[in-house]
């Protein structure tokens, strides 16, 4: 049969460990027998970061700036272990990192539900969507090892040369530190692509964070959420129904856990990888929820939610067999395609991508998954295969 035409290439890129080999079986049999595939593509493996000094990181976040969109392997950020591991030059900062840096934006997460999974948490019934903020905390941090007795002190001093000074702690011995930033630009994008998502698919949007404590750092985003909120989405919500509201993170997670889920929870950066994490596991797998990185001027970045999956690659380096969940990663693909479908008027392609989740979810409900999903299964008959066999029947129920 014709292959599905594309007219702009998607950014391409590249991953580490069993995400790397899922990568390509996932190209090989799902994507590239339907579709004249065009990409620019990007290695991000570790070696080749290594090899670039990381431009090449640099260098596919300003082609998904130039195109639109990407698709993104999962990646390793390294550290000690790695460091020996792949004999680095350097600990090289998160590629995400980076890329959700330059790019300003959002992320937004949501689980991948299928009959048969049911969520740990017995009163969700509808997916809970994370949007976590791309920029600053732990992520682009500055850390000192305390050698031993002296003071820290944090210092700003401005262009006009003022300087404001504050000290951190009096250390007595050895320790460690950690100075974190944000920008008020970077929260005000966070905030409008939240509100601008919720009144997209017509959901509540909670925010948290723990002001009661960090009564500056914190409560700045608390602040500029609600100020935007008022001025420019407030008439809006209440037209579509729906509820943004601010809580202590604390109470968030009490509340998400008593809720029906069906709404959107907006966290800082380290607060949103985290319980991510959570609510893609409570809800089945971490290899079935996904993300995408929303810019505010309309880039978007389409991932996994989760890593390289080590533990499953030394097993495939050892000629062992594997049975890897792909599913996230599929519907990276799929939703990449369905964008770039989407930008440039081809409803072959957004059709395809449709088929490809639509294939997928089937597969798994006619009772052939991963091992990971089988532990889970609460329906009929399931048969658990290897990674590449989940792959060749989820491909022949796409030709079919």
């Amino acid at each position: 049969m014709e292959k599905i035409r594309m007219t702009t290439p998607l950014v391409e890129m590249d991953g580490d460990e069993m995400t790397r080999i899922l990568w390509k079986d996932i190209k090989d049999l799902l994507i590239c027998p339907f579709v004249d595939l065009k990409t620019e593509y990007y290695d991000l493996g570790l070696p080749h970061r290594d090899e670039t000094n990381d431009q090449v990181t640099v260098d596919s976040a300003n082609a998904t700036k130039k195109y639109g969109v990407a698709v993104k392997c999962a990646t390793i950020t390294p550290n000690a272990q790695r460091m020996t591991e792949y004999n680095l030059h350097e600990m090289w900062k998160s590629p995400n990192g980076t890329i959700r840096a330059m790019l300003d934006g959002t992320v937004f997460r949501a689980p991948i539900l299928v009959s048969g999974v049911k969520p740990t948490v017995r009163t969700w019934q509808q997916p809970i969507t994370i949007a976590r903020h791309a920029y600053g905390d732990v992520y682009r941090n500055v850390e000192i090892d305390v050698p031993g007795a002296g003071k820290a002190e944090l210092v700003f001093t401005g262009e006009d040369g003022q300087e404001i000074r504050q000290t951190v702690f009096q250390f007595k011995g050895p320790g460690i530190l950690q100075g974190v930033h944000n920008l008020d630009a970077s929260i005000a994008s966070f905030a409008h692509s939240c509100f601008q998502y919720a009144l997209s698919i017509k959901q509540d949007l909670w925010f948290s964070t723990k002001d009661t404590i960090s009564k500056t750092y914190d409560h700045t985003f608390k602040d500029i959420f609600q100020e935007i909120y008022d001025t420019t989405y407030k008439a809006q919500f209440e037209a579509a129904g729906i509820e943004y509201f601010y809580t202590l993170i604390d109470d968030a997670v009490a509340r998400v856990v008593r809720s029906k889920g069906g709404f959107i929870w907006a966290c800082k950066n380290y607060d949103g990888d985290v319980m991510s994490d959570m609510i893609a596991t409570a809800f089945g797998s971490l290899a079935m929820m996904t993300s995408v990185l929303v810019s505010p001027d309309g880039k978007f970045e389409y991932e996994a939610a989760h890593g390289t999956v080590t533990r499953h690659y030394y097993r495939y380096l050892k000629g062992e067999e594997t049975s890897t969940n792909p599913v996230a990663t599929i519907f990276a693909w799929s939703g990449a395609l369905r964008k770039r479908g989407e930008l440039d008027e081809l409803p072959e392609l957004m059709a395809f991508a449709d088929k490809l989740e639509k294939a997928t979810i089937d597969t798994i409900e006619a009772g052939v998954m991963t091992k990971d999903l089988a532990l889970l299964w609460e329906g009929s008959e399931c048969t658990a295969v290897n990674s590449r066999a989940f792959l060749e029947a989820i491909a022949q129920r796409l030709a079919a």
